[in-house]
């Protein structure tokens, strides 16, 4: 706590900081004058190039300022939602036809607003549909005399109470950087200065937050978009030469004929590219340095069988080998399907999770410390030191982007010489996967298994909902099997398991009392969950009401419908995942996403994204686009960088500067003992990190 006090205390004497302030910054992570600089604006609104509102003119794309006089909606052969803004010597109307709901609840009068667009006449100068950045309210005066580029800053409520504002910001910056430049190191060696042309350290922190011109703000932009990147991209160099520090691996060049075995008896032909990957992996896994490998491909597309291969040939090797997933079901979803597969070749498959009782955790480390070769699959229990894997030869980690680096890094503790298999369900752009995954080798799954069906994804309202169960019941009358899914709400399973069980009870007593209904929930039981699936995959249940538990695992050909009530509450990547559990037999599939009418703009963007495409690789590109790339890693969980400025998808280019650069460096200097200010500077902001480097 002193140490925290002390740190305010700094801030409270910056000139229009004072005491209050600074504890208020204090409890929003701003503690130092390093972090101050580092509260970056959230956007720019060039003053310069802005017009007045007597300067308008019909069919002129312009950018104009003004405060909000009147907001409202019109009933006329169309319904719109308008607001009018004057600058003290015009006024223009704006309308909007669509998302009138998300809008009104959106712009308040007496807020200042920046609209783009194309200029109309009509009644009076309009803009319809136009791009706009909301801008707080006030400075009246400093707004329309000043002739900047002017910083825009993110605000909070408790920001609000003590008067923190774009306005205060800009003021606080403008005392602090506009006459003397703060002492701030510059830890970037010299020859990248050079040679990517970065403004000093110092001077980029003046121009990002009190800009002079257009180009020296692009110049500081960079210069914090490329330092946040090369910061990451050194960790993972770093990470990856001090990876030969660690022990030799394990060699398993012993021919595995338990998965020739499998191979042979699988019911369907694997794909070119899982027998690539395959190839990949038994190629790393007969080197004697740990093999480090991220395992990616679209829904559906056979990863699992693939880890189960590597797995293989850990055990016919004599190791053990180990599965992290990141959640109960998931673990418990993989120990049902990994068991059918390899327990017929004779191989021990062990669940372990946090449900496992003391007696049955007991019998399990008495069994594993022996060191016979088996399969233990688990979540975080893995972790947990009482368990013994003193032969552990192969960690496969499933990421579903719900593990932290610390985590992975203490499985891998267990035995450093071990083999290291990412997997992620959700595909990842290739520059994303460079910034979360840099120091490992990558295999894509690029390809579908053939018999994957095309889902024909359709978005209803609500009050669709009769037509959707008649569409149901033919289709359950024709002997095909439907999901019906419900969302979390409000990160709450039991409220989660209340809407399902609810629905259940009166579905199953109305609409579909002539059907065999089945309930799923991640509150069952493990063995309970695995006879209601096994029920399901034999129609001996038709249409099952479930939780979200279905995401991942479930492989039934014949289910070739599923409702998602409340899309709206999902995520792209996981309403892409649900998708997933239908159109995997012979039959034509669909998806219906069920929504109520009222929908904000992003709901509406990710329902309309799902009806458009299948590919992974889109959708989560859109997905990043949409969500921010922090939200979709959900970086404060994964233990993932938090970039402020920089952005893996938009700055692919600067990402891969900083990337040759950084590696570049390693390379020739793996201590950094010829770059003392820099070494410096990553054990004094980036502590953690560092100490990762040898284990992770």
């Amino acid at each position: 706590m002193a140490e925290k006090k002390e740190k305010t205390y700094e801030l409270q004497f910056i000139k229009g900081i004072g005491p209050k302030r600074a504890e208020v910054l204090a409890r929003a992570g701003i503690n130092t004058l390093h972090d101050l600089l580092n509260f970056f604006p959230r956007k720019y609104v060039d003053r310069s190039k802005i017009i007045t509102l007597d300067q308008l003119q019909a069919d002129q794309e312009v950018t104009v300022l003004g405060r909000i006089e009147a907001v409202g909606i019109r009933h006329g052969r169309r319904r719109y939602f308008y607001i009018v803004i004057s600058d003290g010597k015009g006024l223009l109307e704006a309308l909007w036809f669509n998302s009138i709901d998300y809008f009104k609840n959106l712009f308040k009068v007496g807020e200042w607003v920046s609209l783009s667009g194309k200029v109309s006449f009509y009644l009076g100068f309009q803009m319809v549909h136009p791009d706009y950045d909301r801008l707080g309210e006030g400075e009246l005066d400093k707004l329309l005399n000043t002739g900047k580029i002017l910083a825009f800053y993110s605000g909070s409520e408790a920001f609000k109470r003590v008067g923190l504002n774009s306005y205060t910001f800009r003021r606080i910056f403008f005392n602090l950087l506009h006459d003397r430049l703060p002492d701030v190191e510059e830890y970037m060696p010299q020859e990248i200065q050079v040679s990517r042309q970065l403004l000093p350290r110092a001077e980029a922190y003046r121009e990002i937050h009190i800009p002079q011109d257009q180009r020296l703000l692009e110049k500081a932009i960079y210069r914090f978009k490329y330092e946040e990147f090369f910061q990451l991209q050194l960790m993972l160099a770093l990470q990856r030469a001090h990876q030969k520090a660690r022990p030799m691996g394990f060699t398993f060049n012993k021919k595995s004929e338990r998965l020739e075995k499998l191979y042979h008896n699988l019911p369907f032909e694997m794909t070119e590219a899982q027998k690539r990957v395959v190839r990949e992996i038994r190629n790393d896994m007969r080197k004697p340095v740990p093999m480090n490998r991220l395992l990616q491909g679209d829904v559906g597309s056979g990863k699992t069988l693939v880890a189960v291969m590597a797995m293989l040939i850990a055990v016919d090797n004599g190791k053990q080998a180990a599965l992290m997933a990141p959640t109960e079901i998931l673990a418990e979803q993989h120990y049902f399907n990994i068991r059918k597969m390899v327990e017929p070749l004779g191989v021990r498959v062990i669940l372990l999770t946090g449900s496992t009782t003391q007696k049955e955790r007991r019998l399990i480390a008495e069994e594993t410390s022996k060191g016979e070769p088996l399969i233990i699959i688990g979540t975080h229990a893995l972790i947990y030191d009482s368990t013994q894997l003193p032969e552990l030869g192969l960690i496969v980690i499933d990421e579903q982007h719900r593990f932290g680096v610390l985590q992975r890094a203490r499985l891998i503790e267990k035995d450093v010489r071990a083999d290291v298999l990412v997997m992620t369900a959700t595909p990842i752009p290739r520059t994303l996967a460079l910034t979360a995954y840099g120091n490992l080798d990558i295999s894509v799954i690029d390809e579908m298994p053939p018999n994957r069906q095309k889902v024909t994804t359709l978005w209803r309202f609500d009050d669709a909902a009769p037509k959707i169960y008649d569409f149901i019941r033919k289709k359950v009358d024709s002997g095909e099997q439907a999901y019906i899914v419900y969302p979390l709400v409000e990160e709450s399973e039991k409220l989660d398991l209340k809407a399902a069980t609810e629905a259940y009870h009166r579905l199953s007593a109305t609409e579909f009392k002539n059907y065999k209904v089945g309930l799923l929930h991640g509150r069952l039981k493990a063995a309970e969950k695995e006879a209601i699936m096994s029920r399901f995959a034999r129609n001996e249940i038709q249409i099952l009401i479930s939780t979200t538990v279905i995401e991942v695992g479930i492989d039934v050909p014949n289910a070739t419908i599923m409702l998602i009530e409340h899309a709206e509450r999902f995520g792209l990547s996981q309403l892409h995942q649900l998708r997933g559990r239908v159109g995997r037999g012979t039959g034509k599939s669909y998806c219906i996403l069920k929504t109520p009418f009222n929908l904000g703009e992003i709901a509406q963007k990710r329902m309309k994204i799902m009806t458009e495409t299948q590919d992974g690789f889109v959708i989560a590109e859109k997905d990043l686009e949409l969500r921010g790339w922090g939200d979709f890693f959900g970086t404060k969980q994964s233990g993932m960088p938090d970039f402020k400025i920089a952005n893996p998808i938009t700055d692919g280019e600067i990402l891969q500067q900083a990337r040759q650069d950084a590696f570049e460096l390693v390379k020739h200097d793996p201590f950094l003992r010829g770059h003392q200010p820099l070494l410096k500077f990553l054990q004094t902001h980036l502590k953690k990190r560092m100490n990762l480097i040898n284990i992770s």
